[in-house]
């Protein structure tokens, strides 16, 4: 009772700010929305780009690998957690057009993801199954991991239009809720791999709280049943 109280509050202040959003024309959101993806895609590259600056000028720690699992693991969770909020900003602002970007922020995602997993199967273990199955077995952060990365592979594969159409829209809407199970597991594999301040971890896992409960909100209150 108390969490639906507080997510109609949310709602009715978050309303009194998006009126004027709301009375603008979808065309001229899908408008904005367009031309704000090529700044948008800047954006994503550059703490890739800075990254590779540091690699390649030697401004970087004594342990190399630990930046680069550190800053590719980080970025994409981020984005996950971006993408995911995509959908409640687009109820609370009334902008549909803001799905326009979700596609997006997904892949850059999984592009920091995939990152993320090179390096540790690359340059960490060079290829050594032995001792990646053997960390996958013993390790429960890396188990989760590759969980994720394995099923945020199966999205990013399916995130074309013609997958779209080959699966169905309804098939595909099912499978990509897999992203929610995605950025549990991603929190999880963050939290259970930080040996010390799990101050970061624990930013994110509530970030992804606050998203998963407003999306079981909005499913389940009695005002948008069947919406």
């Amino acid at each position: 009772m108390y969490l639906n109280r507080g997510f109609q509050m949310i709602l009715g202040i978050a309303n009194l700010f998006v009126t004027d959003m709301a009375n603008t024309s979808s065309k001229i959101w899908a408008t904005r929305i367009r031309r704000s993806k090529p700044v948008i895609f800047v954006l994503c590259l550059i703490p890739v780009s800075i990254l590779a600056f540091d690699i390649f000028t030697g401004n970087i720690s004594a342990d190399p690998i630990e930046d680069i699992t550190k800053v590719t693991g980080e970025w994409g969770l981020r984005l996950l957690l971006i993408t995911l909020a995509i959908t409640p900003l687009r109820i609370l602002t009334k902008i549909n057009q803001l799905t326009l970007l979700r596609r997006m922020l997904g892949v850059f995602a999984f592009f920091y993801i995939l990152l993320h997993f090179l390096t540790w199967l690359v340059i960490d273990n060079f290829f050594d199954f032995g001792r990646i199955i053997e960390d996958i077995i013993e390790r429960y952060y890396i188990l989760f991991g590759s969980a994720a990365f394995t099923m945020m592979t199966l999205l990013a594969a399916t995130s074309t239009n013609r997958m779209v159409r080959w699966l169905g829209g309804r098939r595909w809407a099912k499978l990509h809720k897999l992203v929610y199970l995605i950025g549990i597991l991603g929190v999880l594999h963050f939290y259970l791999s930080v040996k010390a301040d799990i101050t970061e971890p624990v930013i994110y896992g509530t970030v992804l709280a606050i998203l998963l409960g407003f999306r079981i909100w909005k499913k389940y209150s009695p005002r948008t049943t069947g919406n």
